[in-house]
């Protein structure tokens, strides 16, 4: 069987949608996927966070943010949160983690460089940690 993990943030449209982004690149889908969400979803992907991740040859314009429902967290076997704090759900046997990561709305993209390449690093150790590296 394979892993279900969920990148939580506030607005689903940077932070979360970095890490969904980096693990789809770094792992084996045979092994895991992700899905990204957000307790207060916002009308689309961050142009700043959008430019950043097209540098590295990943495309998320056509991504939409969603919401993060009780009903998504509980499907998951991860759920990795970016800021959201309380508002994020507690779901029992789910391994959780919180990632303290800048939000990259409204900053200078070098900024955003180094939240993007942070958040790559983690995705990276964490795939590495559960065995869910493409082979």
């Amino acid at each position: 069987m394979s892993a279900t993990v969920i990148f939580a943030c506030v607005h689903n449209a940077g932070r979360s949608q970095m890490a969904a982004a980096w693990f789809e690149s770094l792992a084996d889908p045979a092994k895991a996927a992700a899905i990204s969400a957000g307790t207060a979803p916002g009308p689309r992907v961050h142009p700043e966070v959008a430019t950043a991740m097209r540098e590295e040859g990943i495309d998320l314009e056509g991504r939409v943010p969603r919401l993060l429902t009780d009903d998504l967290a509980a499907r998951a076997s991860h759920l990795v949160t970016m800021g959201c704090g309380e508002a994020c759900p507690l779901v029992p046997g789910v391994i959780r983690d919180d990632w303290a990561l800048a939000d990259p709305k409204g900053r200078f993209l070098d900024e955003v460089r180094r939240i993007r390449d942070e958040v790559r690093d983690r995705v990276a150790a964490m795939i590495a940690a559960n065995g869910w590296a493409r082979g």
